[in-house]
């Protein structure tokens, strides 16, 4: 994912602003982090490059 994505997303349980810490770059790309959510305490993972923004409970 690319880190400009961080202007348009959000969580979707409380839509509260999401904070990345990355992992892994590849030029401005985004391979491995995590997106957090301060308010709900929700972490969602971005692996490959895909941030998965299931909620926990719908992920498998």
């Amino acid at each position: 994912m690319k880190a400009d994505l961080m202007q348009i997303l959000c969580c979707p349980v409380c839509r509260g602003e999401l904070h990345l810490t990355s992992r892994r770059t590849e030029g401005v790309e985004i391979v491995d982090g995590t997106l957090t959510c301060p308010k709900c305490h929700i972490d969602y993972p971005i692996e490959d490059g895909i941030p998965d923004l299931l909620p926990p409970e719908d992920r498998e």
